[in-house]
């Protein structure tokens, strides 16, 4: 089967070719670690994590570079106001530098939560100031910087295709000039490469700027502009031109063609064959944002009894190219999901399997070709709504037969696949019960079959406040977790 994605270069669902046979270049935009990172954020992480994985899945070596924006992520994408760290480090009492270590720390431990596979390489931009400083040096030399009071930044007339990558109207920005940008700016779409500190206050974080790269010869302090950053460490890491870089929809017409017209200014070569960008997620129907209370982070779902994984698994119910909308009631469902996935995934502790490995069935053959559907679907870009189908249906299926009738070996394999796609651990989260457990079912049988209805109850509700919950069925009693 082909792997295919949406590129945005093209405007469609291509088939995905690497540059070098078994070798993938991967780049994804990461946090701006000012604060902790909200629901919405770990969306875009989640989805990438299963496009890593699926990669994998077709034999694919993936080097992938994910950055750490540690500085220089302004709040405006206008190259105005504040940069988020030293905004971040005023309301909290601390340093810039304290506060990109304390929320690169709760990034990493967020990762862990939802199982994403760690990128090969997690540079901070902080550790790549020299390499930016070449990159700007390299620009000028080729015609494509400008300086003002506030800092040089990229002409983007130098750049013709500009407007391209995002169908932008250069005519109606500039229009918009005179009120939104900075008027010194040649063009409203021009972006700074390298900012100057202010005159009037310290920074936290900033460098000496050389000489050589103002038009004027000074030597003011100054940091790097957030566009600047990504290509940067993209092409020190994984060379001139990428597979593929993914990143949200927002970043589309701005920070993703900055980063087109700034790299490919220097190389003369695409920055990434494909582009892949994920859509937004809402709460209850409305933008997250921090006034309307409704930018929830990880451990406000777990302080409601939510797992990470539960919310892993309910982003990948909906296509990474559709709009998501977070409700409770619907982390609730996701979290019945896949409580039931895991009680699925149980039955390999009861089954005292009577078929071989290689003995097919109506049952077995189910399984097998489940696999081989889910891994499709997912490689169809990254249709994880259909994957979830797929499970749905066939663990549906797996509730009406015989315990007998079910081959452990394609049940295992079933739930490899599913873990080794969607990431949900079904195996490491599903252990048995124990010895102990196991003979109260046993004697909870043995008292129904006597008629001792009040012994059986008994033990039910005991199983039952530690977790095991059983579902008697004609062929006998199957355990399952009730949490």
């Amino acid at each position: 089967m082909n792997l295919r994605f949406h590129n945005h270069l093209s405007r469609q669902t291509d088939d995905f070719q690497p540059q070098e046979i078994g070798k993938v270049t991967l780049y994804t935009c990461g946090p701006t670690v000012y604060a902790s990172p909200t629901i919405g954020n770990w969306v875009s992480y989640i989805y990438w994590d299963t496009l890593v994985r699926i990669l994998q899945a077709h034999d694919l070596d993936v080097t992938r570079v994910m950055n750490i924006t540690d500085v220089g992520h302004l709040v405006s994408d206008a190259d105005d106001g504040e940069d988020k760290l030293e905004k971040g480090a005023r309301s909290e009492g601390k340093t810039a530098w304290e506060v990109a270590l304390d929320y690169t720390n709760e990034f990493m431990d967020g990762m862990k939560a939802l199982n994403l596979i760690q990128p090969t390489h997690m540079p901070k931009a902080t550790d790549y100031i020299s390499q930016q400083l070449d990159f700007v040096r390299e620009l000028k030399q080729k015609g494509h910087t400008y300086q003002i009071s506030d800092g040089i930044y990229f002409d983007t007339s130098t750049f013709p295709r500009y407007a391209d990558f995002a169908n932008l109207d250069l005519e109606a920005l500039q229009a918009g000039a005179r009120v939104e940008f900075n008027t010194e700016k040649r063009h409203a779409s021009d972006f700074a490469l390298w900012k100057f500190s202010p005159s009037d206050s310290t920074r936290d974080m900033q460098w000496e700027t050389p000489s050589d790269i103002t038009d004027d010869g000074a030597t003011p302090q100054g940091f790097p502009g957030w566009h600047l950053e990504c290509s940067t460490m993209a092409r020190s890491l994984l060379g001139d031109t990428l597979d593929i870089h993914t990143g949200g929809i927002d970043h589309i017409p701005v920070h993703h063609t900055n980063e087109i017209a700034q790299s490919e200014s220097v190389t003369g070569k695409p920055l990434s064959r494909f582009w892949i960008h994920n859509n937004h997620l809402k709460v209850n129907g409305t933008k997250i944002s921090k006034s309307l209370g409704n930018g929830y982070i990880l451990a406000d779902l777990t302080e409601k009894g939510y797992s990470p994984l539960d919310f892993r698994l309910f982003v990948l119910q909906s296509h990474y190219r559709s709009e998501g909308n977070f409700t409770f009631e619907n982390l609730d469902a996701a979290k019945q999901r896949r409580l039931n996935w895991r009680n699925a995934a149980a039955l390999r502790h009861q089954i005292h399997d009577t078929l071989t490995e290689h003995q097919t069935s109506d049952k077995t053959v189910s399984l097998y070709a489940a696999s081989g559907a889910l891994r499709e679907a997912i490689s169809d870009d990254l249709n994880t709504a259909k994957a979830m189908a797929i499970i749905d249906e066939a663990f549906t299926q797996l509730a009406t037969k015989r315990l007998d009738d079910i081959n452990r070996h394609a049940l295992i394999g079933f739930i490899e696949t599913i873990d080794d796609l969607l990431g949900l651990k079904l195996l490491d989260t599903t252990p048995d019960i124990t010895d102990s457990q196991k003979k109260q079912i046993i004697e909870r049988r043995n008292a129904r079959e006597n008629g001792d209805y009040a012994t059986s109850d008994m033990l039910r509700n005991e199983l039952l406040k530690n977790g095991v919950a059983l579902r008697d069925t004609p062929s006998g009693a199957i355990w399952e977790y009730s949490l």
